[in-house]
């Protein structure tokens, strides 16, 4: 159940993390679920690097920290994966 798991909260951040980012994200949905899965695991890990540890209830903090990396990860894998289909392009 815990890969089902990663890849619901994966999916939610991405979409999140497309709604935040200004203009059109050409990444498809499942690359972007991918990105999503990347930002909760680093988002994960920065927070437990600050000192936030599991607590009862909600962790808003360990979240935010999970939504700014999914932010960043969403964003640069883009534009890679636009550099890299505009290089496939002009090869082909």
């Amino acid at each position: 159940m815990g890969w089902l798991w990663a890849i619901i909260v994966g999916f939610v951040l991405g979409l999140i993390a497309k709604a935040i980012i200004p203009g059109k994200q050409h990444s498809p949905l499942w690359l972007t679920t991918i990105f999503g899965i990347l930002g909760a695991v680093v988002g994960n890990a920065v927070a437990r690097g600050f000192g936030v540890e599991e607590t009862s209830g909600i962790d808003w903090s360990r979240h935010i920290f999970q939504l700014v990396a999914a932010v960043i990860i969403v964003a640069v894998g883009d534009m890679l994966y636009v550099r890299t289909l505009g290089r496939r392009r002009h090869h082909a």
